[in-house]
This record gives C-alpha cells, structure tokens and sequence, in this order.
C-alpha cells in the first residue's frame, strides 16, 4: 500500500489564533457510560482471582504497550502528523491504539486537535482551569457532545474507509484483546502451572486493571499538565513540564513543550527529558516503519521563552 502524505500540523502555541469560544455540553450521558464504569468495577474481581506475577507482568507489558499506541500513533501521528509512514502501517497503528479503549483513532484525533485551537478557553472540552479537576480528567468525554467524532477537524484522514471503520467499531480490538488475555491465561494454567495463573485472573490483571491505570494515567495530560508544572515557554494557555507525568505517559508530561511547538515528534526537547516515545518513533525509523519525524527547530528553543532571570 501507498505512502500516506501528511498534512501541517502544529507550530509555535504563542501564535495560534482563538477561535471564537462556543459552548461546552457538561451533561454526562449515564447510558452510553455504563460499559465505562464497567471497566472500572471489573477491577475489584481481583478480590476472588488473586495475583500473580506472570499477570502482573502481563499487565505492565499490555500498559507500555499500550500508552506508547496513545501517545506515539493517537497523539503524535493521527493528531499531529509529526511523522509519515505508510497506508498500511497506518492501519496498523489505529488498530494497536484502539486497543487501549480510548475510542477510535479519528475521535481521538479530532477532540485533540480541537484542543489545542482553544486550549484553555472557554470551548476546550477539558480545561482544568475552566472547569475543575474531575470534569478535565474525565467527565468530559462522558457527555452527550463528547460522544460524536467533530469530522471537519479530520478531513486529511476522513477519506481514508478503513480508518473509519475502526472508528465506528472501535469495541472490536478491546474485545479482542479481552479474550485474548483470557486465553493466554488459559494456556499458561494448562501448559505453565508453575506460573499460577489462569484465565480469569490474566482477564482482570492483563485488560482491566492495565486499561484503567493506562485510562488515568493518560488523563493526567489533560488534569494536572496544566496545574502543576514548569512552564519554559510563554504559550497562550497553562500548560506546564512535569517530569513525572513525563515517565509514566512515556513523555508526554514535556506538555508546555509540546504546546509550544507542537507538530514536532519530540515532546522533551533537550537530552535529560526523557521520551520513551520519541526514543520508540526513532528507533521505528531505522527499519522504515515510519520517516521524516519532524524535528525540534533551533527557533523554536529561543522564540516565546520565558526569561526567569529577568522575572526574578
């Protein structure tokens, strides 16, 4: 299949224009969360199905895994463009990020992109600063509004119809994951007793617990990215560099970097931040899996920075 050409994306957070504001549905929809919530109460079955360490592992395996398919292919390729690659590995990415059940790669992106056009404003879906913690960290995705994919943000990627059917269909790969651990834990008992594990137990460790913690931890970026943090660059919103938010999201905690200069790649912008993403996009790169990672420019260190020398 064909190389896929990259539309811009991004540039210096200082410069962009606001858009004029519109207003934000807060009325959560108790419906269509049921199988949300769900996910969350599955968790407490690890009352009856207990540990071990092969589902644990299972689990930390199935976050990185997954948390490097938020934030490499979610965030950096489908909402930003930051590298190219081809169609089918396109594919492959929007099935491997559906995998983290944070809905389709399409509603991802066009939410995201609608996010950083009024980021902090009053139309920004998950502004901390606009409308409190919890609603930013995960009430805004459960309304009524939230719900549908905004097409006109998406168009470059709309026309593509395999991109749009895991969109439409985004429970079929958690699904499919869910049995698959079920399964795994299944053969282990069978053929691996030693392990302790079974069916049940690697269901809950390997697909709920490790979707919930990778749900909140991705979360953070909206919640506390703007609240707690260093800001380096004088962007036209809050946001903020946390290191820690940067080790367990695997570099997108560098967000006052990211806002600034957006359509770039790298999130940590110098050697000490680390990037686990970047670090994965780059190594990708070198089997030709993807290409052109856009880079970090010299302009954009120095333009929009804030001198604390002179502030203090």
């Amino acid at each position: 299949m064909g190389r896929v050409k990259n539309g811009a994306a991004g540039g210096f957070g200082a410069d962009r224009p606001a858009e004029r504001p519109a207003g934000v549905d807060t009325a959560i929809d108790w419906v269509r969360t049921v199988p949300y919530i769900g996910v969350h109460l599955a968790c407490f079955a690890v009352i009856w199905v207990g540990w071990s360490w092969a589902a644990v592992a299972v689990a930390a395996a199935l976050y990185l895994a997954r948390m490097f398919a938020i934030t490499g292919f979610y965030h950096r390729y489908f909402s930003h463009r930051s590298f190219k690659t081809t169609r089918a590995f396109q594919f492959v990415m929007a099935v491997w990020g559906a995998s983290s059940v944070q809905r389709g790669p399409l509603w991802w992106a066009a939410h995201h992109r609608h996010h950083h056009q009024h980021s902090d404003d009053e139309a920004d879906w998950h502004s901390p600063t606009r409308r409190g913690f919890w609603f930013a960290h995960m009430g805004w995705f459960l309304t009524k509004g939230a719900f549908a994919t905004q097409t006109k943000y998406i168009r470059d990627l709309w026309r593509f119809p395999e991109l749009r059917f895991i969109d439409r269909h985004d429970w079929m790969v958690p699904t499919l994951l869910a049995a698959g651990t079920f399964a795994l834990g299944g053969i282990l008992e069978r053929e691996a007793p030693g392990l302790g594990t079974n069916g049940w137990q690697m269901l809950v460790w390997g697909f709920f617990i490790s979707t919930v913690v990778n749900y909140h931890a991705t979360y953070t970026i909206n919640s506390l990215s703007h609240v707690f943090g260093r800001r380096r660059f004088a962007t036209r919103d809050t946001s903020r560099n946390n290191w820690l938010l940067a080790l367990i999201t695997l570099g997108e905690g560098w967000h006052n970097n990211h806002h600034h200069f957006s359509a770039s790649a790298r999130q940590g912008f110098y050697w000490w931040e680390i990037d686990v993403t970047y670090y994965v996009l780059k190594a990708m790169s070198w089997v030709r899996l993807v290409w052109d990672l856009k880079p970090v420019p010299p302009q954009a260190l120095t333009r929009g920075r804030i001198d604390r020398s002179a502030a203090a």
